[in-house]
C-alpha cells in the first residue's frame, strides 16, 4: 500500500471529491499545504468551498482530469473499475488509496484518534463528542458525515492532539482505521449488498475492536446482543453504556412538550449527574450517554459535557427542522433504515402535531428488498405515509422491487399510504391534503429533502 508521508505533501487528486467525507478529507490535505485536485458529476457548495480554498475541480469524469499527472488518487467504493479515470490512472502507474485507507493514514498524525462507530447514530454522536471537545478547549480536528453549522461545515482542522471521526461498515472501511479510542454505538441488520448476513456484521465490528491498542478503549453498547463475542479477545479497555450492569446507566428520562430529553446518567464511579438534550428522541440518550464516555476518557468535566449537550441543536438532516407553511411543520431526517425511522417517528410522536405525515425516499433496492415488512411495520407509525420512488444510489439492478411494493406491503396493515412518481406530485398532493398543526417529515437518504424545501419556496 503507498504511504503518505505527510511532512512531504504531494499531489493528490479525488475520485468524488465533493462527496461528503472525500471534500473533508480534500480541505484536510489543503490545510496541510497538499496540493489537491479532483473530480465529480456536477458543481455543490462542497466543491465550490474546495475551489475557493484552492483546490483544481473538473466536471465530468474522464481521463483528461489526470493531465496534470497527480502522484496519487483517491477513490471511493462507489468508483466503477470501467471509469475512464480509473483506468487511466493505471494505465499511467499512478498509485491509487481507498478514501478509507487515507483517512486512516491520516488517524496516524494525531495522538489519540477517535473512531464512532455503529449502524445508526454516527453523525448525531460524532457531533455530540466535537462539541464537548470544542467547550473543553481540545481544539479537536473533526471529520463528520454531514452538516454540523457549529462548525460550518462536516471538517474542522485543529491540533494534532486529537481527531474525531466516524467509521463507517460498509465494505469493510472502518478496517482501514488506527484509532486509539473507538466507540460501537449499535449493531444491526444493513449493507446487505455486501455482507452475507448479521453474523459476517458482527465480525465486521469484532474486527474494528481488536484494532484497538492495548493502551486504547473501546467504548460500547452494552445492550448489544452478545456483546462479550464482540469483546471477547480484546487487548484493550472496554467501557460499556446502557442498562443495567452497564458501566453508564441512563435512568429517570423524561421529555418536553418538543420531545427533548432530560436524564439522569450514573458513571462508573457511581455518581450520577443530570442532563438536558435539545435534541429529540429516546435514541439521542443512548447517543449521548456514548459521548459523555468518551470525553470521560479525555478527562474533560461535567460541568464542560452538560453544557456543550444542553448547547447541542444536532446537525442537517437529524429531525431538522426545516420552517412552517400553512401552519404545518417541516422537518427533514436522514433515516433510511427501519430502526432509524422507528425511532425517528416516536420522537415525533412527542412533537407538538395533530396528524404525522411522512414522506418517505427508499435508499437502495437491495435494502427495500431485505427489509420490506419491517419498512411497513416502521412507516406505519406515521399516521399517513407518502412514498417517493426508490433512491438508487450506486445500484443499477431493480431486484423486482418498487416503491410501490412498499405500498402494498403497508396497505396490508390497514394504513393509509400514497404513492406518486415525482417530486412535482407529492408536493402538490401535500399542499392540498395537509392541514394547520400537522407534522411533515421527510425522510430519507437521498434527495427527498428537496420536497419540504420547495413547499417552503412556494
Amino acid at each position: 500500500m503507498y504511504q503518505i508521508d505527510f511532512k512531504h505533501p504531494i499531489h493528490v487528486f479525488f475520485m468524488g471529491i465533493g462527496g461528503i467525507s472525500m471534500s473533508g478529507l480534500a480541505e484536510i490535505l489543503l490545510s496541510e499545504g497538499f496540493r489537491v485536485s479532483g473530480s465529480d458529476r456536477q458543481a455543490s457548495h462542497l466543491t465550490e468551498a474546495l475551489s475557493k480554498k484552492g483546490a483544481v475541480i473538473y466536471y465530468g469524469q474522464k481521463k483528461e482530469n489526470l493531465v496534470s499527472n497527480p502522484d496519487l488518487i483517491v477513490y471511493t467504493s462507489a468508483i466503477k473499475k470501467d471509469n475512464p479515470e480509473f483506468v487511466a490512472g493505471h494505465e499511467l502507474g499512478i498509485p491509487f488509496l481507498t478514501r478509507a485507507q487515507l483517512l486512516g493514514q491520516m488517524m496516524k498524525n494525531y495522538k489519540i484518534p477517535i473512531a464512532v462507530s455503529g449502524t445508526h447514530g454516527k453523525t448525531t454522536t460524532t457531533s455530540m463528542l466535537s462539541q464537548i471537545l470544542l467547550d473543553a478547549g481540545k481544539d479537536p480536528t473533526l471529520s463528520i458525515g454531514g452538516i454540523y453549522q457549529a462548525i460550518g461545515g462536516n471538517i474542522r482542522v485543529g491540533g494534532s492532539d486529537c481527531f474525531v471521526t466516524e467509521a463507517c461498515e460498509y465494505t469493510n472501511s472502518f478496517l482501514s482505521f488506527f484509532p486509539k479510542i473507538g466507540v460501537i454505538l449499535n449493531i444491526e441488520e444493513d449493507h446487505l449488498d455486501f455482507f452475507r448476513d448479521i453474523d459476517d456484521i458482527r465480525n465486521s465490528f469484532h474486527e474494528f475492536a481488536k484494532l484497538l491498542p492495548p493502551d486504547g478503549t473501546l467504548v460500547i453498547n452494552g445492550d448489544i446482543p452478545h456483546v462479550e463475542e464482540i469483546t471477547g479477545s480484546l487487548s484493550c479497555k472496554v467501557i460499556t453504556f446502557g442498562t443495567s450492569s452497564c458501566d453508564y446507566v441512563p435512568s429517570n428520562i423524561a421529555f418536553d412538550e418538543f420531545g427533548h430529553p432530560s436524564f439522569d446518567l450514573t458513571g462508573p464511579d457511581g455518581e450520577t449527574h443530570s442532563y438536558e438534550l435539545r435534541v429529540p428522541g429516546l435514541y439521542n440518550v443512548y447517543n449521548a450517554a456514548a459521548a459523555v464516555a468518551t470525553a470521560g476518557l479525555l478527562d474533560v468535566d461535567t460541568k464542560t459535557i452538560r453544557k456543550a449537550l444542553a448547547s447541542f441543536r444536532g446537525t442537517d438532516r437529524r429531525f431538522e427542522y426545516k420552517g412552517r407553511i400553512n401552519g404545518i411543520t417541516i422537518i427533514d431526517d436522514y433515516a433510511h433504515h427501519p430502526t432509524e425511522i422507528t425511532a425517528t417517528l416516536h420522537a415525533a410522536e412527542n412533537y407538538p402535531h395533530n396528524t404525522i405525515w411522512c414522506v418517505f425516499q427508499p435508499h437502495t433496492f437491495s435494502r427495500t428488498k431485505a427489509f420490506l415488512p419491517e419498512f411497513a411495520q416502521a412507516l406505519s407509525i406515521a399516521d399517513k405515509i407518502v412514498l417517493a420512488d426508490i433512491f438508487a444510489a450506486r445500484e443499477t439492478d431493480t431486484l423486482g422491487i418498487s416503491s410501490r411494493t412498499l405500498q402494498e406491503e403497508i396497505r396490508k396493515l390497514g394504513h393509509e399510504c400514497y404513492y406518486f412518481p415525482t417530486f412535482e406530485e407529492i408536493e402538490n398532493f401535500l399542499i392540498e391534503n395537509c392541514t394547520k398543526d400537522d407534522l411533515l417529515i421527510t425522510m430519507g437518504a437521498g434527495d427527498v429533502v428537496n420536497i419540504g424545501e420547495n413547499l417552503l419556496r412556494r
